[in-house]
């Protein structure tokens, strides 16, 4: 069995990743075994990110095990499974030597699907959550404090929550800037359970757009965004800021999930490419 220990005080860097849209896991392989030489713990496997089918996260967890000796992470979610099947997606992964998991609720369903695809929910988040624990699996959870709406003193409390259900760990979504990353760590650093920041790269002006405007969660700086538009090099100026977030990350939380985007896991090489210690 693979196994990141969040105990140990150590930093962590997890690596995340999105399963196929298909069945042939191969080329993903591949790609994850050619990262094996830089500096990270674990990869964090997503399950049918923005709601829409990819291959199993757990089969994806396994062949990411297997073939590059690495711990891999099942993100669980409450949308897509009933009870039952959550009790035997948990069990099922420990049988697979998976014995870490990240609980959410997961993303919402497009308006535009929701005539052919139903939400599942019949547990919530801490349900689940208690429900890994008593399972024997390591447990962590997401902290959404969706900037849009103002809701960061939910975010904590529902933390609170999920830490009181049993979670051990958690990631938070995408940070770009060390003011935000200040206010987070200062929320969350007497809360008793390492957490882990979570750094997305841009790619480009409009990717840091749609970011800021249409993802719940998420909020891009108008000094970052404005840089994006103005550069003639985007991704430069994103892995920059992607490897001064990682810097923030090493002075104030427990770890740091770096989330290539749209699968150019090349980009890592450049944003973990500085003296950090990992031992």
């Amino acid at each position: 069995m693979k196994t990141i220990d969040f105990s140990d005080k150590r930093f962590k860097i997890l690596i995340e990743v999105v399963p196929p849209a298909g069945p042939d896991a191969d080329p993903l392989m591949q790609r994850l075994k050619s990262l094996a030489a830089l500096p990270f713990h674990a990869f964090s496997v997503a399950t049918n990110p923005v709601a829409k089918p990819r291959m199993s996260a757990m089969a994806t967890c396994a062949l990411t095990q297997q073939e590059t000796n690495k711990p891999a992470i099942l993100h669980c979610t409450t949308r897509d499974h009933n009870r039952i099947s959550l009790q035997g997606l948990l069990w099922g992964a420990q049988a697979l030597g998976i014995d870490t998991v990240l609980i959410a609720t997961g993303d919402m369903v497009a308006l535009q699907d929701r005539h052919i695809t139903t939400r599942v929910r019949d547990l919530d988040v801490f349900t689940l959550v208690a429900m890994a624990r008593q399972s024997g699996l390591q447990t962590g959870v997401v902290i959404d404090p969706h900037p849009e709406a103002n809701g960061f003193k939910t975010a904590i409390r529902r933390l609170a929550q999920k830490i009181d259900a049993g979670a051990q760990f958690a990631v938070t979504q995408p940070i770009y800037d060390a003011e935000t990353a200040d206010i987070m760590a200062r929320a969350t650093h007497a809360m008793g359970i390492p957490v882990i920041m979570g750094i997305l790269p841009l790619r480009t002006a409009r990717h840091a757009d749609f970011l800021h405007q249409k993802v719940a969660g998420i909020a891009v700086p108008r000094s970052l965004r404005e840089q994006m538009h103005q550069t003639d090099n985007a991704i430069k100026i994103g892995n920059q800021n992607a490897r001064e977030m990682l810097k923030t990350a090493l002075e104030r939380f427990a770890g740091a999930c770096v989330m290539p985007p749209f699968d150019h896991y090349e980009v890592l090489e450049d944003i973990l490419n500085f003296d950090f210690d990992t031992a």
